[in-house]
């Protein structure tokens, strides 16, 4: 990445955001009537999270929400997506609605409103009720309708408020890290036996998308993660292992929203169930599509002996017919991503270039980066201008795509706060806020001055 000191401009009406997820921030598991998610359970598993860490605290923003909003209204954002805790809500995923729990998001959502912060709601950030996942999780078709029931839920309560809606964030790697690779909740290791929970968590969409309308509430999208893939060579054996693997973790995630199909007949004939009926329910119309976007691939054909890179951690199981290898000549994230914003670029370019008409306008749902930042110096400074660089390039990258003709309406940096990275514990750092976990003290990074100095000056000329 070659940093520009120019921030790109934007046309009038761009929205600005920040996001987070629930079990990533609020801690206190086990107040409020909070029932046990999947993430609960898989770190108390020995050795699957780094330091053993788990959520139990978090950044403590189920107590701390009013300072965190504060920053949120200093730092000047439009909008805040925040994810929803189904756990919280319906203790066991199904029946009574426990209503501390609802009472929690709507003082949060009332909060947001009244520091004129539009809130941007994910119904399911990956932390599936236990006793769904005991029935079976995502593999059990009755968990989408479960979905659906804690859509409307949740859509009944907080609708009036919520400008935007999301009942997914990121199906592919709930379903490849957490179904297929086991290294997330819920720990299983299925392989290709995990479409069928890709298919399960597309219908859940399809279903609360209904749900939510059904509700009185608008606005309705998904966040689901995308990027570029690339053969490592121009060999046969390795443009269709790409072929291969873009089909399973773009356009099997894409393609059923926006088409009404899968990618490829062969995919749709291993699923379970009345497939082509349910695709009619996953292509609900909808209002916008959010890409979340961090890093293309380089794949090979699984013969190649490089080691894997790109957007997995890990090495693929035996027997898959692809393998990411490493993407040379760039510089990389402290969690060893290669920092590349041209390819947000690119796969904005992509969408529009393979939906044509059907696609509708796009947000950039979540982009953001880890750096080890150090600790506040002794004026309370954190000098993290790596991350500035990479908010700043990215933008770029979107502000290109536009000038492309590719509608893209709005960004949501991830994340406002250092927060828990799932099975890296805390070590990752990607918050515009700096937290200290032992005091858990809040300190706006120099990142966090940037984007509120970017955001003004866009509100300035507008």
């Amino acid at each position: 990445m070659t940093a520009t000191e120019t921030n790109p401009t934007f046309p009038h009406g761009f929205l600005w955001g920040v996001a987070t997820a629930a079990y990533q921030i609020e801690g206190a598991v086990d107040e409020g009537g909070r029932g046990r998610s999947i993430w609960d359970e898989y770190c108390e598993r020995p050795g699957v999270i780094v330091g053993g860490e788990t959520g139990v605290v978090a950044i403590d923003h189920y107590h701390r929400y009013r300072e965190d909003v504060g920053l949120m209204r200093d730092l000047g954002v439009d909008a805040y997506r925040l994810s929803v805790s189904w756990s919280r809500v319906q203790p066991t995923g199904r029946g009574p609605v426990n209503e501390e729990g609802l009472d929690f998001y709507d003082r949060l959502v009332d909060e947001l409103v009244a520091a004129g912060i539009d809130p941007a709601v994910t119904l399911f950030h990956w932390d599936l009720p236990v006793e769904l996942q005991e029935a079976g999780g995502w593999l059990n078709r009755e968990t989408s309708y479960r979905l659906a029931e804690y859509a409307d839920i949740v859509g009944r309560r907080l609708g009036d408020r919520v400008r935007m809606w999301m009942p997914l964030n990121e199906p592919v790697v709930h379903t490849l890290y957490g179904h297929a690779l086991g290294v997330h909740a819920p720990g299983q290791e299925l392989g290709f036996g995990a479409l069928q929970a890709a298919h399960h968590q597309l219908l859940g969409h399809g279903l609360s998308v209904q749900a939510l309308r059904a509700a009185g509430c608008g606005n309705i999208g998904i966040a689901s993660n995308h990027a570029p893939v690339h053969a490592a060579s121009d060999s046969e054996a390795d443009v269709a292992a790409a072929e291969i693997y873009d089909h399973i973790v773009n356009w099997t995630f894409a393609d059923p929203v926006l088409r009404g199909s899968y990618p490829a007949e062969e995919l749709a004939a291993a699923l379970q169930g009345p497939v082509a009926e349910d695709l009619k329910v996953i292509s609900q119309p909808l209002d916008w599509f959010g890409i979340n976007y961090y890093e293309p691939t380089l794949i090979a054909a699984p013969t190649s002996d490089e080691g894997s890179s790109g957007v997995l951690e890990v090495d693929l199981p035996p027997g898959m017919p692809f393998q990411p290898v490493a993407l040379e000549g760039y510089e990389r994230t402290d969690f060893g991503w290669p920092i590349v914003p041209a390819g947000l670029r690119e796969i904005l370019g992509i969408f529009a270039d393979r939906f044509g008409d059907a696609l509708p306008p796009i947000y950039i749902t979540e982009s953001g980066a880890s750096f080890h930042d150090d600790d506040p110096d002794e004026n309370g400074r954190v000098d993290d201008r790596r991350r500035i660089d990479y908010h700043r390039e990215h933008l770029h990258a979107v502000r290109a795509a536009i000038e492309d003709g590719v509608d893209v309406r709005g960004y949501f940096a991830w994340s406002i706060f250092d927060n828990f990275e799932w099975a890296a514990g805390y070590k990752e750092r990607f918050g515009l806020v700096h937290i200290d976990y032992e005091t858990l003290a809040r300190t706006p990074k120099d990142s966090y001055f940037w984007y509120r100095d970017l955001i003004a000056g866009h509100a300035s000329v507008s």
